[in-house]
Order: structure tokens, then C-alpha cells, then sequence
């Protein structure tokens, strides 16, 4: 099949047994007259704040915007955020990672309901696997974010919230089929029984993309219970699993024609969530998660030898006290524990018997205070961090930020400025042998403005942002990783979301970002070069409209352009630019919630993408039908 325009053509059925689950696939945004209440937010300071008054850069996707736009991805309902760019490495399965503010994935930590869960040796998060099932909202928060999530968060954190049982229990059914043998099921239930609470998500993908030994299996699920026998307690349980077998076709190093690389991840994460009294709450997080990874031709699943292996125990305690109407204080305690293991390629057995299987343990201990005076419509944000490690000491973070919200013009203006940290990762420290590496440090600021018109019916916003980053880590023309000096960027990020009437939405964003070395001790990327795979310019635009409330129909594109590849000892060379347009529309028949859906992706002209290994890689093509059910 030619590489064009991608047709997905969904047919749903929905039937409702007793009372209706969730809301109708498609509906009005409310009454013309209806004031929105306005968003809260809880990632910007771990507490409940609204979005209007964040003191920090934050933008959130809800689950009404996922199924307007019909994305399955995580990764794609990412790439309307400004000041994030999604790099996928391949088809469906392959590498993909989310750079934000010109910071990699390495440096912005990913939380799941409070739980971090960057996995792997390489520290970062691959989210070619996350699936947008069971998600009530995202949470991005831009801009060093260490004080409060510690290591990882040198760059901001995203936060996935999953949905939480409520009302009567009910159950949604898919199936999907497509070009490339593709196939997809997946389920959703959610409900509430007297003090009990569940959400259960799970899904199987099935597809050979297009080239040969390029097939991708995932098996992923989803368990979110509670208890509350009261309304000040709650006791929860989050577990998660997915298994994904992916294809790679070729490598420069070692083109093998059926090698599969096999990973499976799981965690598990009980939670307690306790309203001691009007004033006081605390929070307690208890989490297990395990990676292992497989790349052997010759073996069938895990019966072989583990080549990788990640796993780590992390316990998180929040204490949130209302010290006076004006005044409060956010504090806690967080320890995490990881052992992880590789077998180290490129190594020499030529001056005798050499290890090729290392192990790394780290340990890490940490406390934090944050004080957030709420006066009027002036918030300010204060507090400080110490993550005490095994391997290299101590490490002290701060933040301070602040809001200041305009009543008589709807405005709001805020700032901050943070330092963050990024410590070398399993990966780091095993692939070149060189345990002592230094933690990646930044110190980022940024100021912005939002405005509202209109009655709240146009929000246009923009942030311009500065982060100068030392002790960088990377790896040199002799695959030894080392602290190759300092970097910096810069750039801006704006947005706008536009409802001029209710059933017309439209949302727009463009961020410019300048990244590069400021000094290196790699020759091949001297002071000045510019940082790879970081865009110049990234334009998004969507608009969703609905027609006669019946039909609901959405258009977005983005436009990428101004990119450089690491040349392995050269200088580095330019990527194309490219662009892609979706389209989705959902029609509901009758009120039964009989709905017929259709999905349109198309990749535009050079939209050919390049890899880590240098190898381009195919537009995304296919058809798929699909059958839902919800009970």
C-alpha cells in the first residue's frame, strides 16, 4: 500500500442496560447562558489550585478533548501542548520520546496518580506504549519542577490522572480492525457501590505496520480501587501492566531480520488519602514497578536470559496544612529505591575476562516544604528540597513563583524561577562504565501573561522561558558517557483557545525555542552547536464544531520545521520539515447513544521523520473499523 492519506472508518454501537454510563459521545459544551466553572489544577503546587490563578506554566488535556479528536496515543494528545515536542522513532511500538522546553525526555518526570513511573535504564518515560484508555486528564506543567517531584523534573513533570469510579457501574466493549492486519480491543469500566469505588481499563493492539519484521503486539491494563468509609478518608490501590513485542527491522550496528525486542512493565500502588481535620490532610503513596526487556532473536518470550532489568520501591508522604485562611504550608518525605542491570555492548575481552552484565543500586532520600500565600488574587510560591544519594550526596533545589490575577481586565500575569536537577541514569552509568557521573543541574525562569475575553470565550496566553542547563551528560565520538559541559534555551510558547459560540471550539498553539551548547568538551558538538532533534518552530492548530447537536466533526494540524541530527563525529545535519492533518467525526443516530465515527490522519508531503540510528522512517498508514458497546 502507498504511503497517503490515512482512513479510519469507526462504527460504534453503544446500548445502555439500566442507567446511562458517562456522557453521551457526543454533546453540547452547555447552555449559550451557562458560566464554565473554571479548571483546578493539582500538579503546579500538589494541591488543589485553580487553573486561571496557576502560578506556573500549565496546560491540561481532558478526556472530552481525547475523544473529540479520536486520539488512542498519549503521545499525540501531547503534541498540541506548547513547548513540548513528540519524537517517535519508527512506526506503531518504535522509541518515542516527549522533549520539553529543548529538555529530553530524561529530564521531565512522568507521574501516574502521583506515582512516578520513568522506567527503564535510560531514566525517560517511552510512551509508545501508553494508550489514552481510562485517562480522565493530563496535566503538564512546564518550567523546573524538583522541589516538588525531585530528580527527573529538571524540566517539568506530566501528570496522567486516571478516571475514578462514580455513579451507577457500567462497561464499554471495542473492537477494531485495520490495514496491516491491525487489530485493537480494548474495555472500559468504571462505578460506585456504597463506599467502594473502581476503574478498570485493558486493551490489546495488534498490527505488522509496513515493512517487514516490523510487527508491534501490546497487552496493556488498568485497576484503580477505593474504599471510603467516610468522606475524609480514602484508601486506594492503583495497578498497572503492559507487554509489548516490537519488530526492528534493521540497525546501522546489526541489521537482523527477525530481532524482536520484548518489554514488560508493571506497578503496583497502594494509596491512602486522609482529611484529618478541616485543616489538615495528608497523603501517603506506597509503589513497586519492574521492567524487564528482551532482545533476543533466537528466544521465545521471557524464556531466555533477561538482558535488562529495572526495578524500583518509592514511598511519597504529603502533608498539606491550612496554617491560616491565607497561608499554606505543603510538606513531605519521599524515598525510592532502584536496582537495575545491563549487558553492556562493546565490550572489549582482549586484556582478559571482562563483566558484561553490570548492575547499578541507587537509594535516594528527600524531604521538602513549600509555603503558598493566597491573598486576594496574589499567589506566591516558595520552597526548598534536599535528595540526599548513595552515589553523590546531596542535592539542593528551590522554587519560587507567583500570580497576580487582574479582576477588571481578566488578566493574569505570572512568574517563576526554579532550579532542578536530572541525575545520571542506569543506563548512563553502566554503558560507559563511568559511575561517576554528575547530576545534570538547570535554573529556569519564565514570565507570562494570559488573557480572557469576551466573557471567558477567548483565552490567549504566551510565556517566554530561559533555562541555563550544566554538567550535561552525553556521549562522546568513543561511546563513553561523560559530563560534556553546558547548554541553553530559550524561546516562547503561546497558545489560544477560542468558543465563540457552544458548540464551536477552536485552539491554536506556537512555540519557538533556540537551544544550543554553550560550552562542550565533545568535539563534534562544540559552543554554539545547536541541540538535536529540537525543533524551531512547531505550529498546532484544531477546531471541532458541532452540527444540529447530532454531528460533531474536528480538524487539527501541525506544522514542524528547523531540525538537526547527531552526525556520530561530523557536524550535524538538517531533518525535513513536516506537517499532518486529522480529521474525526462522530454522529450520534438517537439518544440510545448509536453513534457512527470517522477518523482521517495524513502525513504531508516530507513528513518522513529520522530516527536515532539515522534511519528514515514511513508515514503512518491504514484503515481500521471498529465496534463499541457500552452497558
Amino acid at each position: 500500500m502507498k504511503s497517503c492519506p490515512v482512513l479510519f472508518f469507526i462504527l460504534a454501537v453503544i446500548a445502555e442496560i439500566g442507567a446511562m454510563h458517562g456522557q453521551d459521545a457526543v454533546t453540547s459544551t452547555g447552555d449559550e447562558n451557562e458560566t464554565e466553572a473554571e479548571p483546578v489544577v493539582v500538579s503546579a503546587t500538589r494541591f488543589d489550585i485553580p487553573l486561571d490563578q496557576s502560578p506556573a506554566s500549565v496546560s491540561v488535556i481532558t478526556s472530552e478533548d481525547i475523544e473529540q479528536k479520536q486520539i488512542e496515543r498519549v503521545s499525540d494528545a501531547l503534541r498540541e501542548v506548547p513547548g513540548l515536542s513528540v519524537v517517535q522513532t519508527g512506526t506503531a511500538g518504535q522509541l518515542t520520546s516527549v522533549f520539553m522546553r529543548g529538555l529530553p525526555s530524561q529530564d521531565m518526570q512522568v507521574l501516574l496518580n502521583g506515582i512516578p513511573i520513568n522506567q527503564g535504564l535510560a531514566g525517560q518515560f517511552d510512551f509508545a506504549n501508553l494508550m489514552t484508555d481510562d485517562i480522565d486528564r493530563i496535566e503538564v506543567v512546564r518550567g523546573p519542577q524538583s522541589t516538588l517531584y525531585g530528580p527527573r523534573a529538571l524540566a517539568g513533570i506530566i501528570q496522567i490522572f486516571t478516571k475514578r469510579g462514580e455513579g451507577q457501574p457500567g462497561i464499554m466493549l471495542s473492537a477494531e480492525g485495520g490495514s496491516y492486519d491491525t487489530f485493537r480491543e480494548w474495555l472500559q469500566s468504571d462505578g460506585k457501590s456504597d463506599k467502594f469505588d473502581y476503574s478498570v481499563g485493558a486493551s490489546r493492539l495488534d498490527t505488522d505496520n509496513a515493512r517487514p519484521n516490523n510487527n508491534y503486539r501490546n497487552t496493556a491494563g488498568i485497576t484503580d480501587l477505593g474504599w471510603s468509609p467516610n468522606e475524609q478518608l480514602r484508601v486506594g490501590g492503583l495497578f498497572t501492566y503492559s507487554l509489548s513485542d516490537t519488530g526492528n527491522p534493521n540497525t546501522i550496528f546489526d541489521p537482523r531480520p527477525i530481532d524482536h525486542f520484548l518489554t514488560e512493565r508493571w506497578l503496583l500502588g497502594p494509596n491512602l488519602d486522609w482529611k484529618a481535620t478541616d485543616w489538615w490532610e495528608h497523603k501517603v503513596i506506597f509503589a513497586y514497578d519492574q521492567e524487564r526487556q528482551v532482545n533476543d532473536p533466537n528466544q521465545d518470550g521471557f524464556v531466555g536470559p533477561t538482558r535488562a532489568l529495572f526495578e524500583r520501591t518509592t514511598i511519597d508522604y504529603q502533608s498539606d496544612l491550612k496554617a491560616a485562611s491565607w497561608l499554606m504550608l505543603t510538606s513531605g518525605f519521599f524515598y525510592s529505591r532502584v536496582n537495575a542491570g545491563q549487558e553492556r555492548p562493546f565490550v572489549s575481552q582482549a586484556f582478559g575476562p571482562q563483566p558484561t552484565f553490570i548492575g547499578d543500586h541507587t537509594q535516594e532520600t528527600a524531604g521538602f516544604l513549600q509555603a503558598t500565600v493566597n491573598i486576594d488574587n496574589f499567589i506566591f510560591v516558595a520552597g526548598g528540597r534536599l535528595d540526599h544519594f548513595n552515589q553523590f550526596g546531596d542535592v539542593w533545589t528551590y522554587r519560587c513563583a507567583a500570580s497576580y490575577k487582574i479582576d477588571k481586565t481578566s488578566t493574569t500575569l505570572h512568574s517563576s524561577v526554579a532550579t532542578g536537577f536530572s541525575p545520571p541514569s542506569s543506563q548512563d552509568k553502566i554503558f560507559g562504565n563511568n559511575f561517576g557521573l554528575k547530576p545534570e543541574e538547570d535554573l529556569g525562569w519564565d514570565i507570562g501573561v494570559e488573557q480572557r475575553l469576551w466573557e471567558n470565550r477567548v483565552i490567549v496566553g504566551a510565556t517566554y522561558f530561559h533555562n541555563d542547563l550544566s554538567n550535561v551528560i552525553g556521549f562522546n565520538g568513543l561511546f563513553k558517557t561523560l559530563n560534556l559541559g553546558a547548554a541553553e534555551t530559550q524561546g516562547l510558547e503561546a497558545e489560544l483557545r477560542a468558543q465563540p459560540i457552544v458548540d464551536l471550539i477552536f485552539t491554536a498553539s506556537y512555540t519557538y525555542l533556540d537551544a544550543e551548547k554553550t560550552s562542550s568538551s565533545d568535539i563534534s558538538q562544540p559552543k554554539g552547536a545547536r541541540l538535536p532533534r529540537r525543533p524551531r518552530n512547531e505550529v498546532y492548530i484544531s477546531g471541532s464544531y458541532l452540527w444540529c447537536k447530532r454531528l460533531r466533526t474536528t480538524a487539527e494540524a501541525k506544522f514542524v520545521n528547523a531540525r538537526e541530527e547527531l552526525n556520530f563525529g561530523g557536524p550535524n545535519f538538517d531533518i525535513e520539515d513536516y506537517s499532518f492533518v486529522n480529521f474525526a467525526a462522530e454522529y450520534e443516530i438517537n439518544e440510545d447513544a448509536l453513534l457512527v465515527a470517522l477518523v482521517i490522519q495524513s502525513e504531508v508531503e516530507e513528513s518522513l521523520t529520522v530516527n536515532k540510528e539515522g534511519c528514515l522512517d514511513p508515514s503512518r498508514t491504514g484503515n481500521s473499523l471498529d465496534m463499541t458497546k457500552e452497558e
